[in-house]
């Protein structure tokens, strides 16, 4: 703790020493922080205190508007649960449950962010553990056990670990010596305020731990996106499912993905009849469990043409306003930008 005192890091959702903290912006930033970095979620984080300064605001609003404001940030199924858990706590009155059982019980809450929203927002004793907070201690303990089978015992170790007066500071305080001191590798053990109770450390092994099972790569995926433009510079839209990888989200017409998809027999996927072209090049994408390929093809259509049934024609000028996952910004760039 006198560590954290000395070198915590300035955020723009963290609390200044001796304020209390907005459980809308811990809660906020918990959500958008999953598999992010800090980098990629300070722009994100403000614009959305820009447009839901509360979380009544951020319920009311239009889940499209929500999806809109998550575009490029991904994992969007984070989106969709933001909005819901927006509504359950306005619904209850607007403020959060204050304990780690009550939070669970909200849309997009799990173990690791009730934790820490219950710790940091509402001072509970919690064990708070991310992925940071697993490297720490699996480091300090020496843990030997194989994530994800560890993770239980880490829970333990931490939990035994928080101190009742500040266990909100403790918290932020594990994450921080993990992100800047206790780094995957080449960790700066000498700056270290555990250097010496470090079990990995004294045996020399603390970049072997978190010990972890062999990571799988997924199996690479092929499929065809069809870029669609109308005479009055309108692009051919649709909106995925509700549910399932990018749910929700605005996209280019695409055939199924695929490992064996045969793109040379792409024009069969079409969505309207028209003279397609396979521009050159193809847009890769990596998804958490698997790489995609996509060819993309490009036509030119007339200004009356119909948008097929459950699509819509967007004017170019109003796509930034559009939900579009970077993987269809990508196409998008490809067809309307040419290749980089």
């Amino acid at each position: 703790m006198r560590w954290y005192d000395r070198h915590r890091r300035e955020l723009p959702w963290r609390a200044k020493p001796g304020e209390t903290a907005d459980p809308y912006r811990v809660w906020l930033s918990e959500i958008m922080l999953q598999q992010t970095t800090i980098a990629a979620v300070r722009p994100f984080y403000a614009r959305f205190l820009e447009l839901f300064p509360s979380v009544e605001a951020l319920a009311e609003a239009p889940v499209e508007t929500v999806m809109g404001a998550w575009a490029g940030l991904g994992y969007y199924s984070r989106a969709r649960n933001l909005h819901s858990c927006a509504k359950a706590v306005a619904a209850a009155g607007g403020s959060f449950p204050d304990t780690e059982a009550g939070l669970r019980t909200l849309p997009g809450i799990g173990p690791y962010t009730a934790a820490a929203i219950a710790a940091i927002a509402f001072g509970r004793p919690a064990a708070a553990v991310d992925g940071n907070v697993e490297r720490v201690v699996s480091r300090l303990r020496e843990i030997e056990t194989l994530l994800p089978a560890a993770r239980p015992e880490i829970r333990d170790a931490v939990l035994a670990l928080v101190p009742l007066d500040r266990p909100g500071d403790f918290a932020q305080a594990l994450m921080d010596l993990g992100a800047t001191i206790c780094t995957p590798r080449r960790p700066a053990c000498a700056l270290c305020p555990w250097m010496e109770p470090c079990r990995a450390r004294a045996s020399g092994q603390q970049e072997l731990f978190p010990r972890k099972l062999p990571k799988r790569e997924g199996v690479l995926r092929r499929g065809a996106a069809f870029v669609a433009l109308r005479a009055d510079g309108a692009v051919l839209l649709g909106t995925r499912p509700p549910r399932g990888l990018l749910g929700g989200m605005a996209e280019v017409p695409t055939s199924a993905w695929a490992p064996d998809y045969d793109s040379a027999a792409a024009m069969l996927d079409a969505p309207l009849d028209a003279r397609w072209r396979r521009l050159a090049g193809t847009v890769r994408h990596v998804f958490t469990h698997f790489p995609l390929e996509l060819a993309v093809l490009s036509a030119r259509v007339a200004r009356g043409t119909p948008a097929p049934d459950g699509m819509r024609w967007t004017p170019r000028e109003k796509l930034a306003q559009e939900p579009l996952p970077n993987v269809m910004k990508k196409v998008l760039a490809l067809a309307l930008d040419g290749p980089p």
